[in-house]
């Protein structure tokens, strides 16, 4: 009875801390902020037709996440596998769930109809590189039918050794047909396509030593296939690196749409096309940024916003959701790393460090 009234009395403590983080969550008036799900280190999100919520970690499992009675929080969490290498990317694209490796991509068929019992998977690509630094996997699907693949660069700051290294990759849905669709991308963790052009944007995490202020993380935008970003002769569009700069002028690359907060570590991106949320986010893209681990002063463990104009470009860059890190003194208590539309228009965010899935409603 003892041991019961022990686990009991922590099981409160931690509820009551878990509110009480919540309560430190700050967003525009009108936003709802709740805990949808508790998964231990969730990454990228990735719905599936009937509803699940599939859910990537950088540790070696990969969950699956039911609503099953709609009251907006889940009841069950299944583990589907166990023993995987850093599955963090995750995409559902006809029934099946598409998981990122380290090292390769696999597929799970007809994955709702068999959560307590997957099937074997399927591999499609093997061949990726093996180095863990900077080699989590982000899927999508784009508006070709391609399925994207980023594979960043093993070191902090170095030339590429291999082209693929410092890329976005895309492949075909059954794994053929690799190529290279952009490089010059230092380590790119989230990317999405406009709504209207079909441009595929995407965030890239500076390089670090530069000091707390340089570089800036960035807002890619890819206007055509086979451009060059920059990694590692030019930082945030004019920045040349003190040790490759004189190999290739900033001139040369593709500059950022938008220059982000210096090592905030920007992630998981999503252009917001629900109705939901007030006319003026429409077509707005929001950012999941991890925080700063090499700032003096920690910056970032945020959700953030990029607006854009009427011609599609940005103009304002500024906090969504901000609580996560305690500015006062500098502990963070969870790290936003993934953000992604519901069908019913609200957000899902992903935090590796609180191992929760929070969602994010408006409520006029």
């Amino acid at each position: 009875m003892a041991r019961l009234l022990v686990l009991a009395t922590a099981l409160l403590a931690a509820c009551g801390a878990n509110e009480k983080r919540l309560e430190s969550l700050l967003a525009p008036d009108g936003f709802v902020i709740e805990v949808y799900a508790e998964v231990p280190g969730a990454r990228q999100l990735a719905l599936g037709p009937g509803g699940t919520l599939f859910v990537g970690t950088r540790g070696d499992a990969l969950y699956a996440v039911r609503d099953e009675d709609g009251d907006g929080r889940s009841e069950r969490v299944v583990t589907l596998a166990e023993g995987l290498n850093r599955p963090n990317g995750v995409v559902v694209r006809d029934g099946a769930l598409y998981v990122g490796e380290i090292h390769r991509v696999i597929r799970y068929d007809d994955i709702e109809a068999r959560l307590e019992d997957p099937p074997t998977p399927l591999v499609l690509v093997d061949d990726y590189p093996t180095e863990e630094a900077h080699g989590l996997k982000y899927l999508a699907f784009g508006p070709d039918g391609w399925l994207y693949v980023p594979v960043g660069v093993p070191c902090n700051i170095c030339e590429p050794t291999a082209p693929i290294y410092g890329t976005i990759t895309r492949v075909r849905a059954d794994g053929t047909g690799r190529e290279i669709y952009a490089s010059g991308i230092r380590n790119s963790v989230g990317f999405d396509w406009h709504p209207d052009t079909g441009e595929l944007w995407f965030t890239d995490n500076g390089r670090d030593q530069l000091g707390d202020d340089l570089p800036p993380d960035e807002l890619n935008r890819v206007r055509q296939a086979g451009l060059h970003f920059g990694y590692p002769y030019c930082h945030g569009g004019d920045l040349p690196d003190p040790e490759f700069g004189s190999k290739r002028p900033c001139a040369e690359t593709e500059p950022p749409a938008q220059r982000l907060g210096p090592h905030v570590a920007s992630l998981g991106m999503r252009f917001y096309t629900g109705a939901a949320f007030p006319p003026e986010y429409q077509g707005q893209i929001f950012i999941a940024e991890h925080g700063s681990w090499n700032r003096s002063v920690p910056i970032g463990y945020r959700v953030t916003r990029v607006r854009l104009d009427a011609a599609g470009d940005p103009v304002e860059y500024a906090p969504f959701i901000t609580g996560w890190l305690d500015e006062a003194s500098g502990d963070a208590w969870g790290r936003p790393v993934d953000v992604l539309q519901t069908p019913e228009g609200d957000l899902f965010v992903s935090d590796d460090k609180a191992g929760q899935i929070y969602r994010v409603r408006y409520v006029p």
